[in-house]
């Protein structure tokens, strides 16, 4: 079984760390202290043995199964089932990889079945078990710690996200390509999906704090669950921020795109209105030299002392005409 960590906490220490699940309960029966067990991406047989162990509720199974879930809390009697969407920034590719996490909380035991590299789990443990005051509260602590977690990891993925933003900003102004509106359009969508991620966490937040009363929380966890959930807020506003930002990103490299052609498109038509001018004035020579240079018998023009002279002057008159002509239209 893909276990990476497996241990029994009694008043706030770790006292055993078991082979086995079997052993773990044996622990628990013994010494009446609490199970911590860590599973990272465990086939689907895993984890209908860990449920049988514990006595998962069958609904909370089958979300863990199918995967794919939404950030949530649901309470099934005396446990809590909590879906919860970590990222983490990846500066190669500077993309956002987002991850799963489940956690089962029941009296005595927490379970949490990871399904990628994020959250570091296990720094959260080690920053329980440097407090075994923290710890001694029971799965709650766990639970609260490992949202404190998610949350501080969104953190460097916001940076990242902002930064890249700042970046889309400086290029918008000098770049019209095709690639920085997919760019523009691919961070929307890693946007999109932390919003996704992000935004169900002040309702969960809020459906703990309103079961603290009841369930006996620690009033200290309360406190702190209520710091992470001020935290949560000002990210929400943030990351709002963010889409706006992009939303208008896009518009206004659209605008300049267009504007862009459009400014090509008149150099161009300014280039193929010279162009036409100085064709159309040499077309009128070419027209008197033409017809000039046809072999009938009957040209008298052919035979006249002034003809040729008369002829240079009808090709200059015409080019000259033409030329004041597309002056005054300002095509040349």
């Amino acid at each position: 079984m893909p276990i990476i960590d497996n241990a029994v906490y009694v008043a706030g220490h770790r006292i055993e760390n078991p082979a086995s699940l079997d052993a773990t309960f044996e622990y628990m029966r013994d010494r009446g202290g609490m199970a911590w067990i860590g599973l990272f991406r465990p086939t689907p047989e895993e984890i209908h043995q860990v449920a049988a162990e514990f006595a998962l509720h069958a609904l909370a199974v089958e979300d863990a199964l199918s995967g794919h879930q939404r950030s949530k809390l649901e309470r099934y009697g005396d446990n809590l089932f909590a879906v919860l969407r970590p990222a983490r920034y990846l500066d190669a590719e500077e993309t956002v990889e987002f991850g799963e996490l489940h956690v089962f909380v029941g009296p005595d035991f927490v379970v949490t079945i990871r399904h990628a590299e994020s959250p570091d789990l296990a720094r959260v443990r080690r920053r329980l078990e440097g407090n075994p005051e923290l710890l001694a509260r029971g799965p709650e602590a766990v639970l609260y710690a490992i949202f404190d977690e998610v949350v501080d990891e969104y953190q460097p993925v916001i940076a990242g996200v902002e930064n890249d933003i700042d970046e889309i900003e400086d290029a918008l102004f000098l770049h019209g390509d095709a690639a920085l509106s997919q760019r523009i359009y691919e961070l929307s969508r890693e946007v999109i999906a932390l919003q996704r991620a992000i935004q169900p966490l002040p309702e969960i937040l809020v459906a703990l704090l309103r079961g603290g009363d009841k369930y006996g929380v620690d009033i200290e966890l309360q406190r702190s669950l209520r710091d992470v959930q001020d935290h949560v807020l000002r990210m929400i506003d943030r990351v709002d921020a963010f889409k706006a930002i992009l939303d208008n990103a896009l518009t206004v490299h659209a605008t300049l795109v267009t504007q862009r052609q459009t400014d090509t498109a008149l150099a161009q038509n300014e280039q193929v209105k010279k162009i036409s001018a100085w064709a159309a004035i040499l077309f009128g020579p070419t027209l008197v030299g033409t017809v000039y240079g046809m072999n009938f018998d009957y040209m008298p023009e052919l035979h006249w002392v002034i003809g040729y002279p008369l002829a240079l002057a009808l090709m200059a008159a015409t080019s000259v005409t033409l030329y004041l002509v597309f002056r005054r239209s300002h095509w040349l």
